[in-house]
C-alpha cells in the first residue's frame, strides 16, 4: 500500500514521490517478468481472495459508502458488491476456457500449418476508478486485469475519501502485494502516475479528465480504455405501458440521487401521453421515498459541496414538476422533474449527474430520433415501446454505447454484454469476456511443418511459377 502526502508542496517532496511511484512500477514489471501472474491458478486464487475481500468486510464496505454518498445499504450491496460478486464467478466459471489459444484455419499457401489466437498478458496496467460507485468501479476492471495474468496499479477517487481509505487497508492484506497495489491520492498523484509508462489504463470518469488521460498516455503510445459519459436519452412512446415505464425510469434515473453514468439523462416523452407520463413519474418517486424524501433512508446525498452547487443550478434551467427542494447543509436535492426546458440550456448542454430529470416532448419518431443523433454518441441508450417497427428504426438509426428497450441501466447486470461507450462517451469495453479481452493482447502464431517445403515463393521465378501460384492464392 502506497499513501501520499498530498499536502507535499516542495519540489524535493514531490520529486520523492515521484521516485516512489516509479520504484513500485519497476516492482510490478520485475513481478510480471518473472511469470508469477500468468498461471490460471494464480489468477483464480486472486479472484477468490478478492470475493472473499468483499465478503468479509462487507459490513464496513456498506458503511463507508454510507458515510461517502448517504446511500442505503441496501441499494449499495444491489448495485456494488453483489455485482462484484456475481462478475467473478462469472469470470472463474469461464477463465480457463478464455486462456486457452483459438485454433483458426489456415489457408492452402501456409500448409501444413497450424494458426492460432493467443491470449497473452500485456503486463501492467493503471486502473482509475472514479467517487460514483468506487467499489464497484475499481474491482471491474481489477477482476479482468487479474483474469487476463496482469500486474495492476489502482488509484481510486479521493473524492469518496471513506471508500478510498477503506480499499487501500484491504487491497494489501487480501491480494498480492508482489502484482498488485494501490495508490491513494488527489489529482496530483494521478497526473504523477500518469507520467510512467503502463502497458495499459483503464479510466472511469468524466469526459474532461479522460481527455487528459488520453493525452497523457499518447505519450507512452500506451492504449487506454475510457469508460465516459454522456447524456443518455430516454424515448418514451405512447403504446408502451406508462405506468410500467416511470416506475423503471425512476428507479433508474434516481439510483445513487442520479449519480451514475448510465442514468437516463433526459427523457423524450410523445406529447400525447407526456402529462399522464409526468403523473405517474411523481407517483413512482412518491411509493419509493414517501411526500418528503430528504427523511427517506433510501435517499442518497450528492458527493460534496462542489457537485451539489453545480446540479443545483440546473434546476432553474425549466418548470419543476416535483422537487426542486435543496438542502446545503446535508448536501441533499429532491428528485426533481422538469418540463417546459429550452434544448440550448445547461441543464441539456451538459451530463447533469444528479437527480434532476428534464422532459421534452416530441410529435414524431423521427424527431425524437433527430433530436438524439444532432448531440454526441451517449453512453447509453433507452426507449419503451412495444412496436417492432419503432423498435428496430430506433436501434438502427441511433449510435449509442449500449441500449436497452423497456428498461434502464439493467444492461450492466448482464455478464455476456461488453459494457463502454461509442464516440464522445468512451472507448473499448468491460464485463465479462470484454474484460478479460480488454486486458490481454490476441497474439496470433502460425506453426510451420519443417518437413514439406513449397518452393512457388523463391526466387528464381518463371511463367510456369506465376500460373501455379494464381491457382493457390
Amino acid at each position: 500500500m502506497h499513501v501520499w502526502d498530498n499536502d507535499c508542496v516542495s519540489t524535493a517532496c514531490r520529486q520523492n514521490r515521484m521516485t516512489q511511484i516509479a520504484d513500485m512500477i519497476a516492482d510490478l514489471r520485475e513481478t510480471f517478468a518473472r511469470h508469477k501472474t500468468r498461471p490460471l491458478e494464480w489468477r483464480r486464487g486472486q479472484l477468490q481472495r478478492l470475493s472473499a475481500m468483499i465478503k468479509d468486510n462487507e459490513a464496513d464496505i456498506l458503511a463507508d459508502l454510507k458515510a461517502d454518498l448517504g446511500r442505503s445499504g441496501y441499494e449499495s450491496r444491489l448495485v456494488e458488491t453483489n455485482t462484484v460478486q456475481s462478475e467473478i464467478s462469472h469470470v472463474l466459471k469461464h477463465l480457463k476456457s478464455w486462456m486457452r489459444p483459438q485454433r483458426v484455419p489456415t489457408p492452402l499457401t501456409n500448409q501444413p500449418g497450424r494458426s492460432e489466437i493467443v491470449p497473452e498478458p500485456l503486463g501492467v496496467v493503471l486502473i482509475m476508478a472514479p467517487w460514483n460507485y468506487p467499489v464497484y468501479l475499481i474491482c471491474m476492471p481489477l477482476i479482468g486485469a487479474i483474469a487476463a495474468g496482469n500486474c495492476a496499479v489502482l488509484k481510486p477517487s479521493e473524492i469518496s475519501a471513506n471508500t478510498s481509505k477503506l480499499l487501500a487497508r484491504l487491497i494489501p492484506a487480501y491480494m498480492d502485494s508482489e502484482a498488485i497495489r494501490i495508490v491513494e491520492g488527489d489529482a496530483d498523484t494521478a497526473s504523477e502516475l500518469l507520467a510512467e509508462r503502463f502497458d495499459h489504463i483503464f479510466f472511469t470518469g468524466s469526459q474532461a479528465i479522460g481527455k487528459i488521460v488520453m493525452t497523457e498516455a499518447a505519450k507512452h503510445l500506451t492504449p487506454v480504455t475510457l469508460e465516459l459519459g454522456g447524456k443518455s436519452p430516454c424515448i418514451v412512446e405512447p403504446d408502451c405501458d406508462l405506468e410500467t415505464a416511470a416506475r423503471r425510469i425512476a428507479w433508474g434515473k434516481f439510483l445513487n440521487a442520479g449519480q451514475t453514468c448510465v442514468a437516463p439523462d433526459y427523457l423524450l416523452v410523445h406529447e400525447t401521453v407526456a402529462g399522464d407520463f409526468v403523473t405517474h413519474l411523481k407517483s413512482s418517486l412518491t411509493r419509493f421515498y414517501g411526500e418528503n424524501p430528504k427523511t427517506s433512508p433510501d435517499y442518497p446525498r450528492i458527493i460534496n459541496d462542489k457537485h451539489f452547487a453545480r446540479v443545483s443550478r440546473l434546476i432553474a434551467d425549466g418548470q419543476i414538476e416535483c422537487g426542486g427542494e435543496t438542502d446545503p447543509a446535508s448536501r441533499y436535492i429532491a428528485p426533481t422533474i422538469l418540463t417546459g426546458v429550452d434544448p440550448a440550456s445547461a441543464v441539456m448542454s451538459q451530463e447533469i449527474f444528479g437527480p434532476v430529470l428534464p422532459v421534452i416532448t416530441y410529435a414524431t419518431i423521427d424527431e425524437a430520433i433527430g433530436f438524439i443523433t444532432a448531440r454526441p454518441k451517449p453512453l447509453a441508450l433507452y426507449l419503451f415501446s412495444n412496436s417492432t417497427d419503432i423498435r428496430d428504426r430506433v436501434m438502427t438509426e441511433t449510435s449509442s454505447g449500449g441500449a436497452v428497450i423497456n428498461d434502464v441501466v439493467t444492461h450492466l447486470a448482464v455478464p455476456e454484454l461488453p459494457f463502454g461507450g461509442v464516440g464522445a462517451s468512451g472507448m473499448g469495453a468491460c464485463h465479462g469476456r470484454a474484460s478479460f479481452d480488454t486486458f490481454s493482447h490476441a497474439k496470433a502464431v502460425l506453426t510451420k511443418s519443417e518437413k514439406f517445403e513449397v518452393k512457388l515463393r523463391y526466387p528464381p521465378f518463371s511463367a510456369l511459377k506465376s500460373r501455379l501460384i494464381k491457382l493457390v492464392s
